[in-house]
């Protein structure tokens, strides 16, 4: 399911006629080597596509609007070789509606001192002609990535490589459809929001059907589907009966077989890429999703329990900008639920009933069957395991009335102490950036919820790119927050976002 376009970024080369045919012929020869050269790198996800160099109103309009045009096209690269008057790119960027990236470079590393001269001078001013640059995107308020340095160095690339996941994330934002199965849990205040204003801000639509409504496309299943996908578990998972007659335990497992193949088709045929349920709208549901609901997650649809729409929304976007990575650790919805306060060993213990996707576990996977309190229905199957140790963001999206916010925390993911042999539900246990009680004293100021979106795989900065280029706050909880600081950033966006 977890699918995207083959998005490409296109190359565009900003400079002038004024040093004549050989220099505007050497401008173009360095663009296709730059671009030659970062696709060669092995460090970008996406390919960098040339483009004849820019030197007119028109064609820098006629560009733009071709990029804005191309499905394909995910974003575009600029780069101002020699002085590229910047009025020329006003109407350009007026019309622009895609990712930007200023890549500042040049194509020499060092300067040539003993040949040096001013034809040199004259051609290779990037220095110069990227402020030029620069200045007129700042001064039109356009949001976009500058990256500083020279275009052969790794970590420029990495950091070209990473912008373009974010990139990625913002085209695809507005492809994201949320199917609500009811409604969110009753008396509930972070789950609610804005779906007008998050359609206005995001693309995202997110619509809402009734429960039987899907319970009748899981009814539809066929036994031999549900037997063959139960087949498919039993040799995948490890089966922990714990007491559990085989017969009984398979069959609780074949329901959520059964949800799950239910489920899929209706997200298919509805064209949905998330989706959100609530344990007190069943339905005619026998169990609460849970295995089900954890192997969509696993396949890229996007998950908020208890009709948490916006986290569903985010756990599809960061899954969308953390496709095809190499040696991808995992993203999941997760929750906040007990600390552990024992000096020099705190953290959170971050679980769910039953809905955390098995892309973040680490060791063996197992299948259980325990009573749940909520939903009223017979104990429903799910996976449990303990999930990787390493860095990771947690990502909290909240509706404050009057505008969105995205809390980004940076959080160290740990072993955990000790086995919970009595806990039936996948767990992750971290510790917030920059500890326990600085890390949730500043959670909880800027209005953080108890669902997040988490992942292993992606950065602050990409997070914070992508609410930059939504045009909605972005406040960080990292190793260098301190309380004072972060109720200034606060204030402060409380002032600026009004």
């Amino acid at each position: 399911m977890l699918t995207s376009k083959n998005y490409k970024f296109w190359f565009c080369t900003g400079s002038q006629d004024l040093y004549g045919d050989e220099c505007l012929a050497h401008v173009a020869e360095h663009a296709k080597i730059i671009v030659g050269k970062l696709n060669e790198s092995g460090l970008l996800p996406y390919e960098v596509v040339w483009k004849p160099t820019l030197i007119t109103n028109e064609l820098i309009r006629k560009t733009f609007n071709e990029a804005n045009g191309d499905e394909e096209c995910a974003g575009v690269i600029t780069w101002m070789h020699t002085f590229s008057p910047a009025k020329s790119w006003i109407i350009g960027l007026q019309e622009y509606r895609k990712p930007l990236l200023h890549l500042h470079t040049q194509f020499n590393e060092e300067i040539p001192y003993d040949t040096i001269d001013m034809d040199f001078m004259n051609e290779n001013q990037s220095a110069h002609g990227d402020r030029e640059y620069g200045h007129i995107v700042s001064r039109m308020g356009i949001e976009r990535k500058v990256i500083v340095g020279h275009w052969s160095d790794e970590v420029v690339q990495k950091r070209i490589g990473s912008w373009m996941r974010t990139a990625v994330g913002v085209i695809e934002s507005s492809h994201i459809r949320v199917m609500r199965v009811a409604d969110n849990m009753r008396n509930v205040a972070v789950t609610e929001g804005d779906k007008v204003e998050a359609q206005l801000k995001f693309g995202w639509e997110i619509d809402t059907y009734p429960v039987n409504e899907i319970a009748e496309s899981v009814d539809a299943v066929s036994e031999a589907d549900t037997k063959a996908l139960v087949d498919e578990y039993y040799d995948k998972y490890d089966i922990l009966l714990e007491g559990r007659a085989p017969e009984e335990f398979r069959r609780h497992v074949a329901v959520q077989a059964q949800i799950e193949l239910g489920f899929e088709r209706f997200l298919e045929a509805k064209n949905y890429h998330a989706i959100v349920t609530h344990f007190g709208d069943l339905g005619s549901l026998k169990q609460l999703p849970g295995l089900a609901i954890q192997r969509l997650m696993e396949k890229g649809y996007g998950f908020g329990a208890e009709g948490d729409w916006k986290v569903a929304a985010m756990v599809r976007l960061m899954k969308i900008m953390t496709e095809g990575m190499k040696d991808a650790k995992g993203t999941s919805m997760l929750e906040d639920y007990t600390y552990n306060f024992v000096k020099g060993k705190e953290g959170i213990l971050q679980a769910h009933m039953l809905e955390i996707c098995p892309t973040i576990a680490e060791g063996p996977i197992s299948i259980k069957c325990q009573p749940l309190s909520m939903g009223d229905r017979e104990d429903p199957a799910r996976l449990v395991f303990t999930s990787k140790e390493g860095k990771g963001v947690a990502t909290s999206l909240v509706d404050l009335g009057n505008r969105f916010r995205l809390i980004i925390n940076d959080v160290d993911c740990k072993k955990n102490e000790k086995p919970m042999p009595k806990l039936p539900v996948a767990t992750n246990f971290w510790e917030p950036q920059p500890n326990l009680y600085t890390g949730a004293e500043a959670w909880i100021l800027a209005g953080g919820a108890h669902h997040t979106a988490f992942s292993y795989d992606l950065t602050a900065e990409q997070m914070g790119d992508w609410a930059n280029a939504m045009g909605i706050e972005a406040v960080y909880i990292d190793k260098d927050t301190t309380i004072r600081e972060f109720k200034k950033d606060l204030m402060l966006g409380n002032i600026f976002y009004k």
